[in-house]
C-alpha cells in the first residue's frame, strides 16, 4: 500500500512539491489543507480523491503516513513537531526552524518518535552540484582551502512577514544563504565550523532591531577551508540573479554557476589553471528532486534518518551568521 500524505499548503512551491511526489507513484494524497480557495483548487486538481481538511489538527485525525509543510516559516517547527508526535513522517520547507534550537527541537521530536523527516534543500539534487560534489570527495581537486558562495536575488519576497524578524528568523541570509551554506558543509562531510564572521545590511545601512538584512557578507572556517558567503535581495546586479558556489582546491577547482541570471539554469565546470571543462548543462529539472526523493524514502521506510542531524549543523551556521 502507498504512503497516505497529506499536504499542508498548496501554495506555488507546495503544489510543485506535491505534483513531483505524486509523479514518482510511490505515494499518494490522502488530504490537502490551504487557507486560499484559489490554491486548494489548484492542489484538487492534482489529487481529486484527497480529502479537503480545515487545519493540521483535523489533517492529523486521518489515517496518514506524512505529512508535507509548505506554510510561512513561524510555522514550521510547531507544525513539524505536532505531526511527528501524531507519528507522521514530515517534509518541511526550509528553514525547518527560524533559530537552531527550533530546528533541534523538530530534529529531537522526529528521533524520540522514530519518523523520517526531510527538508526541501533542493540545491543538493541539481546536476551541477551533484558533479562537483563527487570531484570534492573523491579528492580529485585536491585539499579545498577556499569556497565561495553567492546569491544575490534583483527581487524580495512579496509577503510582509518575510521582513519580519520574529516571523522570519533574518532576511536574505536565512531565506537564500541556507542553500548555500548547506551546500558547502554537505559536500565537505560537514566539519566543525568556526571563525564566524558576518555584516549584515538593510538598505545599506548597518542592520538595526526589528530589521532583516537585505545584503550580507560573512565568513567562517569549516574545518581547514575558508568559506566566503554574499547574498541579497532586491540587488542592483544588472539581472535576475547572481548564484554561484566555487570550490577551489590545491590540484583544481570547480563551480556552479548560474546561466544568463537565471534562478533555475545551471551550469557545472571543472577549473585547471585558466582551463575550464564542462562538467554539467542545462536543461535540467531539479527544482523538485528533493520532494521526489523524500517520496521514495517513506515508500520504502518511514524510520528517522539520522542525517537529519545535518539540518541542525546548518542552522547552527545561521545562527552564528546572525550573532545568536
Amino acid at each position: 500500500m502507498k504512503p497516505r500524505i497529506g499536504f499542508l499548503g498548496t501554495g506555488w512551491i507546495g503544489r510543485h512539491r506535491m505534483e513531483a511526489m505524486l509523479a514518482t507513484g510511490l505515494v499518494e494524497a490522502a488530504a490537502i489543507c490551504d487557507p486560499s480557495e484559489a490554491c486548494l483548487g489548484q492542489a484538487a486538481d492534482l489529487a481529486p480523491k484527497a480529502n479537503i481538511v480545515a487545519d493540521l489538527e483535523e489533517m492529523l485525525e486521518l489515517d496518514l503516513d506524512g505529512v508535507v509543510i509548505a506554510t510561512p516559516s513561524a510555522l514550521h517547527a510547531a507544525q513539524s513537531i505536532s505531526a511527528l508526535k501524531a507519528g507522521k513522517a514530515v517534509f518541511c520547507q526550509k528553514p525547518l526552524g527560524r533559530t537552531a534550537p527550533e530546528t533541534a527541537a523538530v530534529v529531537n521530536a522526529a528521533r524520540e518518535v522514530d519518523r523520517l523527516l526531510g527538508v526541501d534543500l533542493s540545491y543538493r539534487h541539481t546536476q551541477a552540484m551533484k558533479a562537483i560534489s563527487e570531484l570534492v570527495q573523491s579528492g580529485e581537486l585536491g585539499e579545498i582551502f577556499a569556497i565561495d558562495l553567492t546569491f544575490h536575488n534583483a527581487y524580495g519576497p512579496d509577503k510582509a512577514w518575510f521582513y519580519d524578524p520574529e516571523q522570519s528568523g533574518g532576511g536574505c541570509v536565512v531565506d537564500l544563504g541556507v542553500h548555500l551554506v548547506d551546500l558547502a558543509l554537505w559536500t565537505m562531510g560537514f566539519p566543525s565550523v568556526g571563525d564566524v564572521d558576518a555584516r549584515l545590511l538593510s538598505g545599506g545601512r548597518p542592520l538595526e532591531p526589528g530589521q532583516v538584512e537585505d545584503y550580507a557578507l560573512a565568513s567562517f572556517a569549516a574545518g581547514g577551508t575558508q568559506v566566503r558567503l554574499a547574498c541579497s535581495w532586491k540587488l542592483n546586479a544588472g539581472r535576475d540573479a547572481v548564484i554561484e558556489a566555487a570550490f577551489y582546491g590545491t590540484r583544481g577547482g570547480a563551480a556552479l554557476r548560474n546561466v544568463d541570471g537565471s534562478f533555475y539554469d545551471f551550469t557545472a565546470h571543472r577549473f585547471h589553471g585558466t582551463a575550464a571543462h564542462p562538467l554539467a548543462d542545462p536543461p535540467d529539472a531539479w527544482g523538485a528532486r528533493a520532494a521526489a526523493d523524500w517520496a521514495g524514502r517513506i515508500a520504502a521506510s518511514p524510520r528517522f534518518d539520522p542525517a537529519a542531524d545535518e539540518f541542525v549543523r546548518v542552522a547552527e551556521v545561521l545562527d552564528r551568521i546572525y550573532g545568536r
